[in-house]
């Protein structure tokens, strides 16, 4: 089990999904995270083997944190030579990041690539190939979130062009994609309105480190009971210079503000 959030261990794919070839090619690599387990001994006194698992699981979630700091900045580097805008973009399942991402495709006049994370599957990866993009699908099995390892491998494969948009889809999941740098410069997260307008307070940590809130699916606002008024209310108690965006990716409604602030 991962010492920071509890992930479990799992063997991580990257599949590159190019348009401009039919043929995938996949790579498995090792989980980015370091998976050391140390085991407390007892004394004879539970309070003390209590105290030094405490203390062991501690210093192991500082050292995966520590090191994923570290591949993060070296990431962040490798992005601003290139002139690469870096985004980390992150919602629960289904808030509609990826049919936002489709309709930046085919509207953004810079190029767009996209590093997929998901458990499982190369869906979202094919639909972005669909669209017209270059994509890298990371599955991670049974890992929560993606971190800068893995986004450093994925970006061997991808080659993003000088000056484009990287956009990496985070595995769909409101708790542990907050806590790992990837590099990225800008935080991106997706709320649909059939998710409820309580989520800021439920999920602070997210909101709190977001650049950006988009709000989807606005075209069902009439058939939800949902306040964009509350949400920004409190996104911006945690957050006092987070941006509320307010779209529909299936309808393109208010999309050229979410383009006009990418790029």
């Amino acid at each position: 089990m991962c010492a920071t959030c509890g992930c479990g261990e799992s063997d991580v794919r990257l599949t590159t999904v190019d348009p401009a070839d039919e043929h995938d090619q996949s790579h498995s690599h090792g989980h980015g995270h370091d998976h050391s387990h140390g085991h407390a001994h007892g004394h004879g006194h539970e309070h003390d083997a209590d105290e030094q698992l405490r203390t062991h699981t501690l210093d192991l979630e500082v050292a995966v944190l520590a090191k994923n700091d570290r591949l993060a900045a070296t990431n962040r580097a490798w992005f601003e030579a290139h002139g690469v805008t870096a985004l980390n973009l992150m919602s629960s399942p289904g808030a509609g990041k990826t049919t936002l991402l489709e309709r930046t495709i085919t509207s953004s006049s810079r190029a767009v690539s996209v590093i997929e994370g998901d458990q499982e599957t190369l869906f979202d990866a094919e639909r972005i190939r669909a669209a017209g993009a270059r994509a890298v699908q990371v599955n991670t099995g049974a890992g929560c979130h993606l971190d800068a390892a893995m986004v450093a491998r994925a970006m061997a494969d991808l080659r993003p062009a000088d000056g484009s948009i990287v956009v990496v889809e985070n595995v769909g999941n409101l708790v542990c994609p907050a806590m790992f740098d990837l590099g990225e410069q800008r935080k991106v997260v997706v709320i649909s309105v059939t998710e409820g307008d309580d989520k800021p307070l439920k999920y602070p940590h997210m909101f709190a480190a977001a650049d950006l809130v988009v709000v989807n699916k606005t075209d069902l606002l009439p058939y939800v009971d949902f306040d964009p008024e509350r949400l920004t209310r409190d996104a911006r108690r945690l957050n006092p210079d987070v941006r509320v965006i307010a779209v529909s990716a299936k309808t393109g409604e208010n999309l050229d503000e979410w383009l006009t602030w990418l790029s």
